[in-house]
Parts: structure tokens; sequence; C-alpha cells
């Protein structure tokens, strides 16, 4: 099973309800966002896997950080007046996202805000509730399977290439590849607003 279904099976109606009251929009919105948020942050990965330094560090954070034990319970971890049982580390959204995007991160929580219907400030809410459950998925694949450096780099590599076989995923691929110029952001967003209007 590849790690975006692996994900979409962990967010259950209950757990998208719970979301959504989190931050504040409706479920639709939500699930929009959700997806959209998704699609950046595995992409993100499946990115910082291309190259031996970027894995070298993806898979240090998975080994101290992030062993999968968050998904056996995310009701608590989503409920910020559950007793919540996992280190800071593990569920510092925020640390994650500057880790993946740096100074982006509000671009990318901006556009894909516009096309679900959240505002930024929301957006960039769920963004860092979703980072740590898709790091603790990718984590527990590391656990079950035993995998070295080089089985996640490989799994991280046929999971680019199944989003980039893909049509409502090869732009969250290039917003990735960041230049400066804004093109690869402006793509993404084209993509998003074709992929939000099916789902209505």
């Amino acid at each position: 099973m590849d790690l975006m279904k692996i994900l979409q099976s962990q967010l259950t109606d209950g757990i998208m309800d719970q979301l959504a009251n989190q931050v504040g929009g409706n479920r639709q919105q939500t699930t929009n966002a959700t997806t959209g948020i998704l699609n950046t942050l595995v992409g993100a990965l499946t990115k910082n896997a291309t190259n031996e330094k970027g894995a070298a560090s993806l898979f240090n954070a998975l080994e101290k950080d992030h062993d999968g034990s968050l998904l056996d319970n995310l009701t608590d971890f989503i409920n910020p007046s559950a007793p919540n049982p996992v280190n800071d580390r593990t569920a510092n959204g925020l640390g994650i996202l500057q880790h993946l995007f740096g100074d982006k991160k509000d671009n990318i929580a901006q556009n894909i805000g516009q096309q679900s219907g959240l505002n930024q400030q929301n957006t960039l809410g769920l963004m860092s509730k979703l980072a740590p459950i898709v790091m603790a998925a990718l984590g527990k694949q590391k656990q079950q399977k035993g995998f070295n450096i080089t089985d996640m780099m490989g799994f991280l590599n046929n999971e680019r290439q199944s989003m980039s076989q893909q049509k409502s995923s090869r732009g969250f691929l290039k917003m990735l590849d960041f230049d400066g110029d804004g093109s690869g952001l402006n793509d993404a967003l084209g993509i998003l607003g074709r992929l939000f209007k099916r789902r209505k």
C-alpha cells in the first residue's frame, strides 16, 4: 500500500470531523484542504529522498521522533484538551513544515486556503496537524517493514513515480521545485482548482 492510501485510511470520518472543528472550517472545506495538504506534504518527503543528504536527514528524524505510535490514538492527538502522550518533537507540526518548506509554507497555506475556502491561518493550522500524521505514517512503514535508508528512498521514489502519473498530483510536485519566480505555485494553484471542482 502506498503512503497516500495509508493516510486516507487513517483519516476516518470521525477524524475529519474533529479536524474541521479544530480549524474552524466546515467538513467540505477541511476535506478539500486536506487533499491539497497531503499531496504537498507527501510530495515534499519524496523530493527530500531524491538525494542522500535529504534522505539521511529524514531517516534520522524517523529514527528519533516518528515511530508511528502517534497513529495509535489520533483522536487524542487532534483534541488539544486530551492528555497527549507524544513528545514535543513528534507533535511539532510547525517544525516539520519549516524543515520541509522553509519560508514557503505561508504561500502554500494561502494557495490551498484560497481553493478550499479556509483562511490562511486555519489552513496553516491544519497543515501543522497533518504534518506529524504524515511523518507517523512513514515511520510506521519503516518500523513494520524494517526499512533501512536505501529501502526508505526506494519506497518514497515509488511514491513519487505514482504521484507523477496522477494528474491531480503533478502540480504539487512542481510546486516543491521552488525557483523563486512563483510559477510553480501558480501551476499548483491551477491543479488545486481543478481537483476541488471535481470533488464538489
